[in-house]
């Protein structure tokens, strides 16, 4: 049984993780990541970067590296197969693109220092200490004693149970996603395009020339868990539900790569709780789906996590001064000193942390009830919820605005 001691433990080593350590490491401060797998995590399908996330990106120092990995999307266009119709839109300015999941976790994990990820290190249990530092356990034995631990695990944060967040919530509706390569151009241009069926939502993200992710929502079933399990059966049971959209869409399920073929379970934390949470606990805190989980529906889940990063190493950098170690002191006065100094950095430690979670309430109390809305009007045969969900969503957007416009700040 080893022990060892870090100034920040990162929690988790997926897409909030890699970025939050990556936005430290941009500021100078040095911090560890441990990640319960035994491998960098690139599992998963495409994730839509609208421009406030490219802000983020473009903090974070990988902005330069990712753009050329997709192609920018420049409209969208939405067709209704029940009543026939279709609206178009075109981004303008606003940058959007699709990025693989690989891509962009590889690519921050690249820019890391090489020793930053620790794999293989399952969580047992976590005691804190108010006054000195959090004590992790490994299931291997080992002990990691630190100063701030930051919670980026994910929907089912370990961190995020000893904040005692409420529990998440679990979506009528799940996706399944993949993708399709064609040897040749697919045909699709530099469209975001989504199909609107009888509660079936189909969405077609262009990542390059060759390939797409695409998305198929639906309501769950008593069927998934056996056929999540069989890449051959979820296909053929999602061909079965788009047998009315148009051929082109057929085609790209029936054609799509069987190894990405994945069923999500989706699920939220109600807005109403982030507005009741406190988000830390001493130097505890989270960030990314541990904070905020959110539906797919307004494809801001990914690019919220990169703002939490931004936002945290901002507000961490201006408190984690390091002291520089000093030799020959040891006397009980200066060790007495030593104390009441850590203390007073714990403190400001909290008030950053405090100013983080200040910061980004709002922001993702704003997205998570937008998200809860479009919801709703996806999964709900009630008319009048859909109408109330409607009527509230449209008064929301209006006065808020554009969540896609939203900056958040300099790193």
């Amino acid at each position: 049984m080893s022990e060892e001691e870090e100034e920040i433990l990162i929690v988790g080593g997926g897409i909030s993780g890699l970025a939050t350590a990556l936005a430290l490491h941009r500021k100078g401060i040095k911090s560890r990541v441990i990640e319960k797998a035994a491998y960098l995590r690139t599992q998963g399908g495409g994730i839509g970067v609208r421009k406030n996330g490219w802000c983020a990106l473009e903090q974070l120092g990988v902005a330069h590296l990712l753009r050329p990995k997709a192609i920018p999307l420049l409209s969208t266009r939405e067709i209704f197969l029940y009543n026939g119709t279709q609206q178009e839109e075109s981004f303008r300015d606003a940058e959007f693109r699709c990025l693989r999941r690989s891509d962009l976790v590889e690519i921050m994990a690249k820019n890391l220092p090489s020793d930053t990820i620790r794999f293989g290190c399952q969580i047992v249990k976590m005691e804190s200490d108010p006054i000195t530092s959090h004590t992790i356990h490994l299931q291997d034995g080992t002990i990691i004693r630190a100063k701030v631990v930051i919670g980026c695990d994910g929907v089912y944060s370990v961190i995020g149970d000893c904040l005692d967040l409420k529990p998440t919530r679990r979506f009528n509706n799940c996706e399944v996603i993949g993708f399709t390569n064609y040897p040749e151009e697919h045909g699709f241009g530099n469209e975001f395009l989504r199909i609107r069926g009888d509660h079936i939502l189909v969405g077609i993200f262009p990542i390059n020339e060759n390939l797409i992710h695409w998305f198929v929502s639906r309501p769950r079933t008593a069927q998934d868990t056996t056929v999540a399990k069989e890449s051959k059966l979820l296909r053929a049971s999602t061909m079965e539900l788009i047998k009315d959209f148009p051929e082109e869409i057929s085609e790209v399920v029936r054609n799509c790569d069987l190894d990405s073929l994945t069923l999500i379970s989706l699920r939220y934390r109600a807005p109403w709780n982030i507005l009741l949470e406190k988000f830390r606990k001493g130097t505890v805190t989270v960030a990314g789906d541990a904070m905020h989980v959110m539906g797919p529906f307004i494809g801001q889940s990914g690019a919220a996590a990169l703002e939490d990063a931004v936002v945290l190493g901002r507000c961490l950098a201006q408190e984690m001064v390091m002291n520089p170690k000093r030799s020959g002191m040891n006397s009980p006065k200066w060790k007495k000193h030593e104390e009441e100094e850590e203390k007073a950095k714990s403190k400001r430690i909290e008030k950053a942390i405090d100013r983080y979670v200040t910061e980004r309430k709002m922001r993702i109390l704003r997205l998570s009830t937008e998200t809860y809305l479009v919801g709703t009007l996806m999964q709900t045969k009630s008319f009048v919820t859909k109408l109330l969900s409607f009527i509230i969503l449209f008064i929301f957007s209006t006065i808020i605005g554009n969540h896609t416009l939203y900056e958040c700040g300099h790193l």
